[in-house]
């Protein structure tokens, strides 16, 4: 393994300035210990002197369990002609009582002149004084050089200049920042390298990802000798966001040897992203590199069956690796090899060219010419299997439903679903509310059930989307409904196409709930064995 690189990670400060994304404190200690427990080094959790929550937070993150991760607090250098003592955002940046402190600085002679409107001497003095000021409070202070970049190209000198500040005030680390995304890698790699070699403190990097560069920036700035390396877990930030520190682990780690976390922690580098994606209730990038949903499925029928065959031929890395795995989606591009590779999870002995296989695919591409779509419904897909091996048998009977809609002001729901269903010869009627008739019919489904069948009143719906299939028809056009369910330890999805969009979407429920209670039965017949 190579050199430690120290991870910082700032999603809950400089992720917190995406659009859409609002932390409550809560949210914010459930992500700080997910880092945690990853491995990250340091944690950036906001500025003290901006708002009463983030004031909340750091009173609260004292007491949570003891941390590997060092919590910093951020904040800016003095105000232009002040004393740093009786700077007001400086004193709130000592209250937040952490063990480290991140104070930025203008390191472009544009913005001092320009946007602070002060001398570039006094910006010098900002920065000297600011770092002082909080060395003598025995704080660990990270200086990030704003605008670094663009400074250095701009007017080389002045930007070492306020580096050099830093330096001699006490700083422990030089965060570099591409504050406005634009720079290129090899200008990324040299003109790190140049402060890398021209200053005995810590290099960081900072890259922020408006030029769709931020990944390949930071790793070249760690191979030209940055030993920090700062971002937001997933990406997400101001404007084109930074960079994803899932991505820049992942790489340093495994491609290039430098040692970012535990080797034994890079295995949780998938859920811990998926997990913050889901405090911040961000939809997350299927596509993102390593921890992507899609990361690792293959669809076009040549792949897959490389992939069964070698996962070298296309696949960079083991997904094992970062927690991923992978995934052959089954469509009508997709080969045999595909098919046979779920026909074999629920019997072994089918073979590439048996009959069976034979008639799956083509009932699989008639559902598809239907509208059906089995990509992301592996759970549907398993029962068409099921039903084509004739290891299927219905575990209740629809008698009959009734919905019934009325305005929402009204009753405060919008519809009540009535549902009569037989199990085994014996008859249970319910009937539930819900806001909208699909979610009372999947409320009235599971409370009939669950007089049969107790373990479905774990099963929820965490997706449900609608898709209209050909508008030409208008409202009388064919839809497919694609649910995702879980049962809090298990997530699968189920599909439904037809005319009338509550019949889709009771299609995919019923499959939801059958999927759900087969995989009990054979669970626990597997037990029993």
């Amino acid at each position: 393994m190579g050199r430690s690189i120290n991870i910082y990670d700032s999603t809950l400060r400089d992720g917190a300035q995406a659009e859409g994304i609002s932390f409550s404190v809560e949210d914010k200690l459930k992500i700080v210990r997910a880092l945690d427990d990853l491995g990250v080094a340091y944690i950036e959790a906001g500025n003290p002197g901006s708002n009463p929550k983030d004031l909340d937070f750091f009173s609260r993150v004292k007491h949570v369990r003891p941390l590997n991760a060092k919590i910093a607090a951020f904040g800016s250098t003095r105000r232009k002609f002040a004393i740093a003592a009786d700077d007001k955002n400086l004193r709130s940046l000592l209250s937040a009582d952490t063990a480290v402190t991140t104070v930025f600085g203008k390191c472009w002679d544009f913005h001092v002149t320009d946007i602070l409107q002060t001398s570039l001497d006094e910006n010098l003095n900002m920065i000297r004084d600011t770092v002082s000021f909080l060395k003598s409070w025995n704080r660990e202070v990270v200086f990030d050089a704003e605008h670094f970049f663009d400074g250095y190209k701009a007017n080389p000198d002045y930007a070492d200049a306020c580096l050099k500040a830093a330096a001699e005030a006490g700083a422990d680390c030089l965060a570099l920042c591409d504050t406005n995304g634009g720079a290129f890698p090899t200008e990324i790699y040299e003109i790190t390298k140049h402060a890398a070699d021209n200053f005995s403190l810590p290099i960081g990097i900072h890259c922020h990802n408006d030029g769709g560069m931020a990944a390949a920036n930071s790793f070249m700035a760690a191979e030209a000798g940055a030993s920090q390396v700062q971002g937001t877990f997933t990406g997400f930030g101001e404007r084109c966001g930074n960079v994803s520190l899932a991505t820049v682990i992942a790489n340093l780690q495994i491609k290039r040897g430098y040692l970012c976390v535990s080797p034994e922690k890079l295995r949780d580098l998938t859920n811990t992203a998926r997990l913050v994606n889901e405090v911040a209730n961000i939809w997350p990038d299927e596509t993102a590199p390593y921890v992507g949903r899609s990361a690792f499925v293959h669809k076009g029928g040549a792949h897959i069956d490389a992939v069964l065959k070698s996962p070298g031929s296309f696949e960079h890395i083991n997904p094992a690796l970062v927690g991923n795995s992978r995934k052959t989606l089954t469509s009508e591009v997709a080969g045999r090899g595909a098919v046979l590779a779920k026909i074999q999870r629920i019997n072994p002995h089918i073979t590439k060219d048996s009959p069976e296989t034979e008639s799956i695919i083509q009932r699989i591409k008639e559902l598809e010419h239907e509208g059906y779509q089995f990509e992301a419904a592996e759970g549907a897909l398993e029962l068409i299997i099921r039903k084509q091996l004739g290891k299927y048998r219905p575990l209740f009977e629809l008698i009959n439903f009734r919905i019934i809609g009325e305005q929402p002001y009204v009753t405060g729901r919008s519809a009540m679903a009535m549902i009569k269903i037989n199990v085994e010869g014996k008859t249970e009627i319910t009937a539930a509310e819900g806001d909208g008739p699909v979610n009372a019919l999947d409320k009235a489904l599971r409370k009939a059930l669950e007089v049969f069948y107790p373990q479905i009143a774990n099963v929820r719906l965490t997706d449900y989307k609608v898709r209209v299939m050909d508008g030409k028809s208008a409202t009388a056009s064919r839809v497919r409904v694609l649910i995702e369910s879980t049962d809090g330890a298990e997530n699968w999805s189920t599909v439904g196409v037809s005319t009338d969009i509550i019949e889709a979407s009771w299609i995919a429920l019923v499959d939801s709930v059958e999927y759900k209670l087969i995989r009990d039965i054979e669970n626990r017949f597997r037990a029993y064995l």
